[in-house]
Order: C-alpha cells, then sequence, then structure tokens
C-alpha cells in the first residue's frame, strides 16, 4: 500500500503567486511560494512577514514532501484554528505538494468570528492558489526504444494517442526514443509497441521516476 501511495500524482507550484479578498473592511492577502525544505518555506514566512511588517497577522501552512509527509501551519496570534488549518486545508484539498501559503491580514476594525475567520482565510488562500502556475507531477516509467525505420511510424502513432512525448530522438541506422510512460501503463504500452512491430522493437526500462506533466 505504501508503494502505491507513493505513486500516487501530486502537484507542485511552478510559478507563485497572490491574490487578495476583502471581508468587512479587512484585508486578506494570499501569497504562494514553492518550498522544497522546511527552511525554504519558513525563510519565505519570514519574508512576508518583513514586506507586510504592519500587518496585523501573517498566517501560514505548509506540506512538503511527495506523500506530503511534512505539514505545518500557524495562526500567527488569530484565533486556534481560524487561520492555519484552513490555509493547510486548502493545499491539501487541491494536492499541492513542496509549497507555502501565506496570508497576510490587515485588520479593519470589525471582528468577523470564527466562521468568518475560517471562510477568509479560505478564501484568500485560494485566491492565492489561483494566482499561481501549478503543475501535476505523475509517477512513470523511463523506456528507451529501439526500432528500425519501418517500425516508426507504428510506434508514433501508438504514443501520439496516448499523449506520451517523444525525447532525444536518435536516427542512425536504427532509430532510438526516450520516453517516460504512467506507471500503469507500462505493461499495456509496452505490449501494444511489441504488437505493433511484431516484436521487433527494443524497450529497455531504464528508471523510475516523478516526471512533470
Amino acid at each position: 500500500m505504501e508503494e502505491e501511495n507513493r505513486k500516487e500524482p501530486f502537484k507542485i507550484v511552478e510559478r507563485g503567486g497572490s491574490g487578495e479578498i476583502e471581508e468587512k473592511k479587512s484585508r486578506f492577502i494570499g501569497t504562494v511560494s514553492p518550498a522544497e525544505t522546511e527552511e525554504e518555506a519558513l525563510s519565505f514566512v519570514e519574508s512576508m512577514k518583513k514586506k507586510y511588517w504592519d500587518a496585523r497577522h501573517n498566517c501560514y501552512a505548509y506540506i512538503l514532501g511527495e506523500r506530503g509527509q511534512l505539514m505545518r501551519f500557524s495562526d500567527d496570534g488569530e484565533p486556534s484554528g481560524t487561520a492555519g488549518k484552513p490555509i493547510l486545508e486548502v493545499l491539501a484539498g487541491t494536492q499541492v505538494r513542496n509549497a507555502v501559503i501565506v496570508v497576510t491580514r490587515y485588520f479593519g476594525g470589525t471582528l468577523l468570528g470564527t466562521g468568518g475567520l475560517v471562510r477568509a482565510y479560505t478564501q484568500a488562500a485560494q485566491a492565492g492558489i489561483a494566482a499561481s502556475t501549478i503543475c501535476t507531477m505523475r509517477y512513470g516509467t523511463q523506456f528507451q526504444i529501439t526500432t528500425d525505420y519501418n517500425g516508426i511510424g507504428r510506434i508514433q502513432y501508438l504514443l501520439g494517442i496516448r499523449k506520451i512525448a517523444i525525447e532525444e530522438p536518435s536516427y542512425t541506422d536504427v532509430v532510438t526514443l526516450k520516453v517516460k510512460v504512467p506507471y500503469e501503463e507500462e505493461d499495456s504500452v509496452r505490449k501494444e509497441i511489441t504488437e505493433a512491430t511484431a516484436g521487433k522493437a527494443l524497450i529497455e526500462k531504464t528508471g523510475s521516476a516523478y516526471y512533470r506533466l
């Protein structure tokens, strides 16, 4: 089961962004950044605190690791459970990993209550995610395929149907291709190529890893 969980797709922040909402004259600014380590996440939090030094609160959450092994959040003075946890739940709900969100609040003079705070911090975090560029990481197998020129057209057709990109094609006396195949399609892709080329194509597995779609 652990191996299967490790292979589940997840999302990462390719480019961070910032979004803002207003609730009863309080401003909530959600800012998102990629973070590979806890040190990077905390460094980003500190940078937001310096940028918004005059704000009432800078609440945050981050999730690190392919399986979300490390999760942390802070209410930064807001009532317990009204800020950091809702931000964390936005990250978890969107399956974003290796990312940190800081939601900055400028107090508008009106108390929002527990439900209002949860809603505002949730919406601000969502606004930050919406303003960011998010991409999907998928677990897959690296294949090197070697074929003669008679088989290349059939292989390109099969890969095209599955929307599998061809990398580093090499044309000598034979054709060599490199492709990344989703792990759950590994056996069926191998079978289809073998059948389409009457077993003439050589398919070598050269590794497995997460890759960006």
